[in-house]
C-alpha cells in the first residue's frame, strides 16, 4: 500500500511539473507575441522581403514565351541557367530585382519581355539548434521565430539543459555576434527583449 501510493506521488508531482511546463510556455509565448506586436506598431521588427539563397527553386514565367518559362534551382554559386540569357545572379536579389535583371537580357531576343519570378520552395533561408534539446538538427525559417518559439520546435529542452546560458551564434561570414538566453528568467517575465528572432545562419547552443 506504501510503494502505491508513493507511485501515485511521484505521478501527481511528474504531471503537476508538466502542466506548470506549459503554462510557463504559454506565458513566454504571450510575452513574445505582445513585444512583437508592440515593436510592430512602432514601425521595428518587420519582416524584410524576401532575398534569394541557394537552394530555393523558382518559377520564372516570361508572358507569351512558354519555352521561355521555367522552373529553376538556385545553384551553391548563387546563380540559375535560363534559356537564351544563360547564368543568371540569383542570390540576394528580391523577386522584382531578379525579374528585372531577367528582362533586361532577354530585350535582346524578344520585344518588350513580361517576366514573373516566384518562390515556389524556400531552402536557403535555416538555423540551427543543437545541444540539450530534444530534436536538434537545422529547421528552415518559414516565418519570423523567436528563440522561445525554436526552443518549442526543437521539441523543448532536456533535463540537464543550463537554461541561464542559452547562446544564440550568428551566422558565421558576418560580424559574429554571441548573445544569452535566460529561460528561466523570460519565463518570469523579466528581459523578455532577450527574446529575439532568429536569423537565417544563426546557431542556438544549449549547453
Amino acid at each position: 500500500m506504501g510503494l502505491s501510493l508513493q507511485s501515485n506521488h511521484s505521478f501527481l508531482y511528474d504531471l503537476k511539473k508538466t502542466i506548470y511546463g506549459f503554462f510557463m510556455l504559454f506565458i513566454g509565448i504571450f510575452l513574445f507575441n505582445s513585444s512583437v506586436n508592440a515593436a510592430q506598431q512602432s514601425g521595428e521588427g518587420l519582416p524584410q522581403e524576401y532575398t534569394f539563397g541557394a537552394g530555393d527553386i523558382l518559377e520564372v514565367s516570361v508572358f507569351g514565351e512558354p519555352e521561355l518559362s521555367k522552373s529553376v534551382f538556385v545553384r551553391i554559386d548563387g546563380k540559375i541557367s535560363l534559356p537564351l540569357i544563360g547564368d543568371v545572379q540569383a542570390a540576394d536579389n528580391t523577386a522584382e530585382n531578379l525579374a528585372q535583371t531577367i528582362s533586361g537580357r532577354l530585350v535582346k531576343f524578344i520585344s518588350d519581355p513580361n517576366v514573373t519570378v516566384i518562390l515556389t520552395q524556400s531552402n536557403s533561408k535555416a538555423y540551427y539548434i543543437l545541444g540539450q534539446i530534444l530534436t536538434p538538427g537545422q529547421y528552415l525559417i518559414t516565418q519570423q521565430i523567436s528563440v522561445l518559439q525554436a526552443i518549442a520546435k526543437a521539441g523543448g529542452l532536456l533535463e540537464w539543459a543550463k537554461k541561464s546560458k542559452i547562446m544564440i551564434i550568428g551566422r558565421p561570414g558576418t560580424a559574429q555576434t554571441i548573445k544569452y538566453f535566460n529561460y528561466d528568467d523570460f519565463l518570469g517575465g523579466n528581459n523578455i527583449d532577450q527574446n529575439i528572432t532568429i536569423n537565417p545562419g544563426d546557431t542556438i547552443v544549449i549547453p
